[in-house]
Formats: C-alpha cells, structure tokens, sequence
C-alpha cells in the first residue's frame, strides 16, 4: 500500500469505520473499502477509485462477505466496474451454515 493510498484509507476509516479506531479498522483494508463502497458518498467513491483503481474495487466486489453490501450498492458497483451485463448481476453473498 502506497503512503497515499494508506493516508486516504485511513481518513476514510475514521469516517466509514466509526465503531473502531483507524488503525484498527486498517488492519482489513479490504474492510474499508468494502464499506466506503456500500455507504460511501459521491466524492468519497470516486476518491477511493481513483486512488486505488478499479482493479482493487473489482477484488473487494469478487471477495465480499454476507452483508458487506446492500443491494443497490451491489448492482451499482457490478455494473460501474463492468463486471456484468444488464440484468446479470450474480446473487449477493449469504451466510452459509454447515
């Protein structure tokens, strides 16, 4: 992590991760990123793509746990990360218990 992508992160988790400290909410980046993704505003989203890059956003999407997005969230970003074609966005993740 860059010392650019690691001052915003942490601005952001300030922010995005208000239950816990930053440096605590920085020890899962993905973490972070996932929740400015799902609650973040205009600006923030766009700050965070353009400082960590689609491909990033692509990985956090593609490794996502149950309930790390909603789902207006989840088809924005599927489709703004042109993952998928209209109307084929997969199913968001669920709990499974075995």
């Amino acid at each position: 992590m860059t010392n650019t992508e690691h001052a915003m992160l942490e601005r952001m988790a300030a922010k995005y991760i208000w239950w816990k400290t930053p440096a605590e909410a920085l020890a899962m980046p993905a973490r972070v990123i996932a929740q400015v993704m799902d609650i973040g505003d205009h600006s923030d989203m766009h700050e965070l793509a353009e400082t960590v890059g689609d491909d990033v956003l692509r990985d956090v999407l593609a490794h996502a746990e149950a309930g790390q997005f909603r789902a207006r969230s989840w088809h924005y970003w599927h489709y703004r990360l042109d993952l998928v074609k209209l109307g084929e966005v997969p199913e968001m993740p669920t709990r499974r218990f075995e």
